[in-house]
């Protein structure tokens, strides 16, 4: 049995493939929000993103401001992370193509 030759088989010599599934992203059911205001609060295992539009457009004239929350998205660490990454590079990507975003509202003439 030693002698025996193997068959010539070189799907059984080469190292296993892996190949990366495909994403398909389904458009069909989602919905469009706009928000100029975000907040977040966290827990142990999740992290809340609240987000709405600031009502109060003479902020002078009041005497407070009012934000109507419309959405609120919950994640688990993990996905936080994800978000906070892909984030971070498409700010980059963007304020080297368009300038330094200045969230100082004493500087900005309030920010946008």
């Amino acid at each position: 049995m030693a002698d025996e030759e193997k068959p010539n088989n070189p799907a059984a010599d080469a190292p296993a493939q892996t190949t990366a599934p495909t994403v398909t992203w389904d458009d069909s059911n989602m919905s469009t929000s706009y928000a100029n205001v975000v907040n977040v609060a966290s827990t142990r295992e999740e992290l809340t993103l609240f987000f709405g539009t600031n009502q109060t457009w003479n902020v002078r004239d009041s005497k407070g401001v009012t934000v109507q929350l419309t959405d609120r998205i919950v994640l688990n660490p993990y996905a936080a992370k994800r978000l906070w990454t892909l984030l971070g590079n498409v700010l980059r990507e963007y304020e080297n193509r368009y300038g330094a975003l200045n969230l100082d509202v004493r500087d900005s003439g309030g920010g946008n």
